[in-house]
C-alpha cells in the first residue's frame, strides 16, 4: 500500500511541478482528473487520445519520478436530467475509458449519477426517505428507467476495454452506501465497484471498516479523507446538513485532513481492514479541509498516512 494524492488539489499549477512537489513530501502515487467535476487541468483527454507521443510524455512524467498512476478520475453525473449536461459527462467518461485502455490502466473513478424525479425534471433528485409514497415512486423511476439501463450498457462498454469502474459512494447520488453500490453492481456488471472514501460514510453513521468487509472483492480505489462530527450540532439537528461547507461552526460535520476527524487507532484499523479484504493500492488523499490550506493539509495527511503504513509493514495488525 502507498500514499497517493488526487492532483486536482493543485490544479492551478503545472503538472510536472506538482509531481516534483509530491515526490518531495513522500507521495508515491497520483490520481489525475480527466474532466467533469474534477476538471482536467493535468490531463488533456483529446490530445492524449490523438497522440501516442503525448501519452508517453504523460506517463513518463509520472514514472520518471518513481510514481504510479492510481486512477483516472472523471467524477460526474451522466444521469443528470439536463440532457446536454449528462451527455457531456457521459462523453468524458467514455473518453476516459478509452484513454485508460490506451495507456494500460484499468481503473476509472466516477459517481453513479443522480437522475431527476420524473422524465420532465430539470434538476437531480436525491431521495432520503421512503414516505410519503411519492418518494418510492421516484426511486423506482430513477433505478428502473434511468440508472440501470444506462449503467448496463456503460459497464459493458468499460468491460470491453478492460476497465473497472470505481464509484465513489457519495450522498446526493444514487450510489451512496454499500447497499446501493452492490445493487447497481448486481444489476449491471461485475466490473462495477467502489472508490472507497470513508469521509462520506462517517457522517451517515456507517462504520467504514464494516462497509469494507461488505464490499470485499470490489474495492478498486481508495480516497483518504476524514470527517469531524460536531456532537452538539448533531444532537440538535441530526446529520442531514445543507449549510455551506464554509459554515464550520454551525455544521453537524465538516471534512477534515486525515487524522483530524478520527484518530490513529481508526486509521490503523482502516489500513488493516483494506489489507484483509485484498486491497493493496494507493490511499489517494483528497483535500477538502476548509480549515487548512491545500499544502498544509496535504503535508500533514501524507506524514500521518506514511506512519500508519510503516507501522503496518513492521507487522503490527490492528483489528477492526
Amino acid at each position: 500500500m502507498k500514499v497517493g494524492v488526487f492532483s486536482v488539489l493543485l490544479s492551478s499549477e503545472p503538472f510536472e511541478s506538482v509531481l516534483d512537489y509530491f515526490c518531495g513530501i513522500g507521495v508515491k502515487a497520483v490520481e489525475v482528473g480527466t474532466g467533469a467535476y474534477p476538471g482536467n487541468a493535468h490531463c488533456d483527454l483529446d490530445a492524449l487520445l490523438k497522440s501516442d507521443h503525448k501519452c508517453e510524455q504523460f506517463l513518463d512524467a509520472i514514472r520518471s519520478r518513481d510514481l504510479t498512476l492510481s486512477s483516472l478520475s472523471c467524477h460526474g453525473n451522466p444521469l443528470h436530467p439536463d440532457r446536454k449536461f449528462a451527455k457531456q459527462h457521459d462523453t468524458i467518461f467514455r473518453k476516459t475509458v478509452l484513454l485508460a485502455k490506451k495507456i494500460g490502466h484499468d481503473v476509472v473513478t466516477t459517481f453513479s449519477g443522480a437522475p431527476g424525479g420524473h422524465p420532465g425534471a430539470k434538476q437531480p433528485n436525491w431521495v432520503t426517505c421512503g414516505w410519503p409514497p411519492d418518494y418510492l415512486e421516484i426511486l423506482a423511476y430513477q433505478w428502473e428507467k434511468a440508472a440501470i439501463p444506462y449503467w448496463e450498457k456503460t459497464a459493458a462498454f468499460a468491460a470491453q476495454h478492460g476497465v473497472k469502474v470505481a464509484f465513489e459512494m457519495h450522498p446526493g447520488f444514487l450510489v451512496y452506501n454499500p447497499e446501493t453500490l452492490l445493487k447497481l453492481r448486481k444489476a449491471c456488471g461485475g466490473n462495477l465497484g467502489c472508490n472507497f472514501d470513508p469521509s462520506h460514510l462517517f457522517w451517515q453513521g456507517i462504520d467504514p471498516n464494516q462497509a469494507l468487509r461488505e464490499l470485499k472483492g470490489c474495492v478498486y480505489h481508495v480516497h483518504a479523507k476524514d470527517t469531524a462530527m460536531n456532537a452538539a450540532n448533531t444532537a440538535r439537528n441530526g446529520v442531514l446538513d445543507t449549510k455551506h461547507y464554509s459554515d464550520e461552526l454551525n455544521r453537524s460535520w465538516v471534512f477534515r485532513t486525515v487524522g483530524y476527524g478520527h484518530d490513529r487507532e481508526f486509521w490503523n484499523a482502516f489500513v488493516s481492514t483494506l489489507r484483509m479484504v485484498g486491497y493493496d493500492g494507493a490511499l489517494s488523499i483528497e483535500h477538502e479541509d476548509s480549515l487548512m490550506s491545500p499544502r498544509e493539509g496535504l503535508e500533514k495527511a501524507v506524514a500521518f498516512l506514511n506512519e500508519v503504513i510503516i507501522h503496518q509493514k513492521k507487522g503490527a495488525l490492528t483489528w477492526a
